[in-house]
């Protein structure tokens, strides 16, 4: 990107990669996957926060191939599989270039490893969404033999979630765009991306003691409820991927993966199809997650 705008502001060019200094590794990237927060970004709606902006490489995660390391890197060799996803790569902070690209360079310490076998396309249908869900679902306590409620579930986050909520046994009610509300008192626990409108009727039904969290707010964060639910002992809290530290995500990576989960709803485009691949996501044309292959 050299300008914010449409879709079509995202056009392929040919940088030059700088030399690796200490504690880089660079990737062949295999899969990225696109955000919500992508789209915000390349609109304008989210300001880049570095000077100057562009141009700018969007793309918030990538999966790769290890193809070169810095001198003092032992914990990457070349041929390792790994991926990492915010920590300054594309974003708003944008301190380094993101993943819509063929080769991707981070410093080795927000890498987390994966397995030869691992499908590089399946797991970054999960990637940041499944980071994202995971790290939320912690503030929701323990699941197991609960009723959850996952707003969104049609898209990339709430169809992670739904599978993580059934893989650790709880009784998931997924909510799409059509769904009525939630009746009042029926859940143990909310996960939120949607939020607005919407709100009232999700703190309505916790349960005494039930637990909500919010990792978006697609339609709007402008919300009110009534705060005498808050007496009988409901939590209310949220979760951002911008608190992210390279611990915290090869800790959830080997939650993930131990999981097992089923990819959500995937489009795979190639990377030069970046700008389709927005338009496709700006329209809800597609369920699930679009991952970008060189």
């Amino acid at each position: 990107m050299r300008r914010t705008g449409p879709p079509e502001v995202l056009a392929v060019e040919e940088l030059e990669q700088a030399p690796l200094v200490a504690g880089e590794v660079r990737l062949r990237a295999l899969a990225s996957a696109i955000n919500h927060s992508d789209l915000q970004i390349r609109a304008g709606n989210w300001p880049i926060r570095r000077k100057p902006q562009f141009p700018y490489v969007p793309g918030l995660e990538v999966v790769g191939e290890v193809v070169e390391v810095a001198r003092e890197v032992t914990e990457f060799a070349v041929g390792d599989r790994a991926w990492t996803t915010m920590q300054g790569l594309g974003g708003v902070r944008a301190e380094r270039n993101g993943g819509y690209a063929d080769e991707v360079t981070v410093a080795a310490g927000v890498l987390a490893p994966l397995p030869a076998e691992v499908d590089a396309v399946r797991f970054a249908a999960i990637g940041l969404a499944g980071v994202t869900a995971l790290e939320s679902m912690r503030r929701l306590g323990p699941l197991a033999g609960k009723t959850l409620v996952v707003s969104g579930s049609t898209g990339g986050v709430g169809a992670v979630a739904v599978e993580i909520g059934r893989a650790l046994g709880a009784e998931v009610v997924a909510l799409t765009r059509g769904s009525p509300p939630p009746p009042p008192a029926s859940a143990d626990a909310v996960l939120d991306g949607v939020a607005g409108p919407l709100f009232p009727s999700l703190i309505a039904a916790l349960r005494p003691g039930g637990r909500y969290c919010m990792f978006g707010a697609a339609a709007g964060g402008d919300v009110s409820f009534d705060a005498w639910g808050l007496i009988e002992g409901r939590v209310l809290a949220g979760y951002s991927t911008e608190d992210l530290d390279g611990a915290a995500l090869r800790t959830a990576t080997r939650e993930l993966l131990a999981l097992r989960l089923p990819p959500p709803p995937t489009t795979v485009l190639p990377l030069a199809e970046a700008a389709k691949a927005h338009a496709l996501l700006e329209q809800r044309s597609v369920p699930g997650r679009i991952v970008l292959v060189p």
